[in-house]
């Protein structure tokens, strides 16, 4: 598989992994039941994700290093596809833990190499394309949101569904790896062999600017689903379009937003993002109606789309350390929000009322506005293309 421009390669490794690890969000109410468990206990049993991150996470830069972009693809993809299979097979909250922290494993990787190569291939080509990649990771989303919306109203089981991602992504990754050559590494004189990446100073800005996006993603994308059954009663399909509007909120705002950064700058694009974000969790929080709901839910998407793409690139850029571990430092951290998340929004959840969950949002949306600054005086200022 061997694509026209060196870019569309990196949009195509985004929705493939994005794809691989979205399947499984329509599905947890399926498996929630399957379990018979409750709000918090599902929230516990969802730290498998990002404990597997954070640890995979803590070496990232060496296994990329080490193996490389084409072989991280290679084994990262089948190993969270099969993850989520044994998922499917889970009736203990505790084998569901553990197979979704073996499927963090290959996220946390996995979410470093793409960016990372993303960013290599920016700096290779001298143009923007870290918000449009993330625009296909928000399309693979879309794309299995759908698709598990649709097998969860067929009554078509999780295993099922997963097992055919399992395979239809995998032979796609090994196909597109066979043919694609890695972009060459940034030149950059800072070396680093720690095992745990601790943030600067200015990666703790970028840190604390990520926050609520990466919370409110988290909770959209775990507690959707959950949020529109015990609301508003709705079928499985109405509950599913709660991410598939998210994510094609997300897609549309980060294909388009390269343009718009280039010419406004990262600054007025993340305030204008904020505001909306803030909109949009207010309308969740506060909705009476299904309609109300789900533009809550795009707004939340659109608002949060380029905040962490911009966090990404500017952590990349920076000239302190090798942009490999910077973009880890920014990632590990960053994901201690999913870490956190799901036990806290399910304890809230089965106590005070699952809207509450989404309104803890909105105090984190004010700490992203005072760090906005933190975008500034990026070392590197890359050219927007049209041939993206």
């Amino acid at each position: 598989m061997k694509f026209s421009l060196p870019q569309h390669s990196i949009y195509f490794s985004f929705f493939i992994y994005s794809f691989s690890l979205g399947v499984f969000f329509p599905r947890i109410a399926d498996l929630q039941q399957q379990m018979n468990i409750g709000e918090a206990t599902l929230g516990l049993a969802l730290l498998g994700p990002p404990i597997g991150v954070q640890i995979s996470l803590l070496f990232a830069d060496l296994i990329l290093e080490k193996i490389g972009f084409r072989k991280t693809m290679c084994f990262g993809i089948p190993i969270l596809g099969l993850a989520l299979v044994f998922c499917a097979l889970s009736y203990s909250p505790v084998f569901f833990f553990i197979s979704l922290m073996f499927g963090g494993f290959a996220i946390g990787i996995l979410e470093v190499a793409v960016n990372l190569e993303a960013d290599r291939l920016e700096n290779k080509l001298d143009t923007k394309i870290m918000n449009r990649s993330h625009s296909f990771w928000s399309l693979g989303f879309f794309a299995s949101g759908i698709t598990g919306a649709l097998f969860s109203q067929m009554q078509i089981s999780p295993f099922i569904n997963f097992s055919l991602s399992l395979v239809i992504c995998s032979i796609f990754t090994f196909v597109f790896c066979a043919k694609y050559q890695p972009a060459s590494k940034r030149d950059n004189p800072s070396k680093s062999k720690s095992v745990f990446v601790y943030p600067t100073k200015s990666i703790m800005g970028l840190i604390l600017l990520t926050l609520s996006p990466m919370l409110l993603e988290s909770a959209s994308i775990d507690w959707s689903v959950i949020y529109m059954r015990d609301i508003f009663s709705t079928p499985p399909i109405v509950n599913g379009l709660s991410i598939v509007v998210l994510a094609i909120a997300q897609f549309i705002v980060r294909f388009y937003a390269d343009f718009y950064v280039e010419r406004f700058g990262p600054i007025k694009i993340s305030h204008v993002s904020i505001y909306i974000m803030f909109i949009g969790v207010l309308a969740v929080t506060l909705s009476s109606s299904v309609i109300i709901s789900l533009i809550g839910f795009t707004l939340i998407g659109g608002g949060s789309a380029v905040l962490f793409p911009l966090a990404m690139s500017a952590a990349a850029q920076k000239t302190d350390r090798p942009a490999a571990v910077n973009v880890a430092s920014l990632a590990q951290i960053s994901f201690l929000m999913f870490l956190l998340a799901p036990p806290v929004l399910g304890f809230v959840a089965e106590n005070f009322g699952i809207r509450v969950s989404f309104g803890i949002g909105l105090p984190m949306v004010i700490l992203s506005w005072l760090f906005i600054n933190s975008l500034k005086n990026n070392k590197k200022v890359v050219k927007n293309s049209h041939n993206s």
